[in-house]
């Protein structure tokens, strides 16, 4: 089949590479006023630190979202581009533009929908004093239950699955098809789907390091790329299962 034309890669690739980089840059600015809580404290995306109102909770959300948006934004690159080919050549279309962005929305507003479930999770885990204001684990016990679990869930049939319809563009483009706007937004949410059952436990782990901890982000969005180009490596769960489950144990025991 031809590849995509050089112009239509250009504008997918720039579109994505320019959401990516603005919800990094969003997330290391809420980085900073953390870290440098006299600042911050004045920033009106921050949240309140304990005793969150309703715009805390939105703010909260808002910065959940920009960070799913960041970190996997990368990783579907294959799959949009893919898409894209498709899109173009099934109608003949001379620009795939309008489907694609909305195939990318239907798989963000997945990640939204997970953002306020995370959401939810922190109010609560900082109401129980789990986690800190820091939104770092307040308790051994928490982050190295949180890490063995995750461990575990590398080996379970539904990680399996759900890694494989992320890791196969064609395969998903191929047996998920739909068209018009409304089949790109259904195969968005579908594929937004996979992606939240492939990586909701490895988000979960944010909370162990932090939530804002931008080095473990970078950690967790290399480690989900890694994921999804080595799919047929059967070491690879194995090893991710020994590595957070001792981990984790480690965590538990001795924190």
């Amino acid at each position: 089949m031809r590849r995509l034309p050089v112009r239509d890669g250009v504008i997918v690739l720039s579109g994505l590479s320019s959401a990516a980089m603005l919800a990094w840059a969003y997330l290391l600015y809420m980085s900073w006023g953390m870290a440098h809580m006299e600042a911050g404290a004045a920033m009106a995306i921050m949240p309140r630190m304990t005793g969150w109102h309703a715009i805390d909770l939105l703010l909260v959300m808002a910065m959940w979202a920009t960070m799913m948006a960041a970190m996997m934004l990368p990783s579907i690159v294959p799959m949009v581009l893919c898409f894209a080919f498709v899109s173009r050549n099934r109608f003949a279309q001379r620009a795939p533009y309008l489907p694609t962005s909305v195939f990318v929305l239907g798989y963000l507003a997945v990640w939204a929908a997970f953002s306020l479930f995370a959401t939810l999770a922190q109010w609560g885990l900082l109401e129980a004093r789990l986690v800190t204001p820091m939104m770092v684990s307040a308790t051994p016990w928490l982050a190295g239950t949180l890490l063995v679990i995750a461990g575990l869930f590398q080996l379970t049939p539904l990680k399996h699955a759900c890694l494989g319809k992320c890791a196969s563009p064609l395969g998903f483009i191929l047996t998920e098809w739909r068209d018009g706007a409304l089949g790109a937004w259904i195969m968005g949410c579908r594929h937004g789907a996979y992606c939240v059952g492939c990586c909701w436990l490895l988000m979960a782990l944010l909370f162990v390091f932090g939530v804002m901890n931008v080095l473990w982000i970078a950690a967790l969005s290399i480690w989900i790329m890694f994921e999804k180009m080595r799919p047929q490596a059967r070491w690879l769960p194995w090893a991710e299962a020994v590595l957070l489950v001792g981990w984790g144990v480690v965590v538990a025991t001795t924190g």
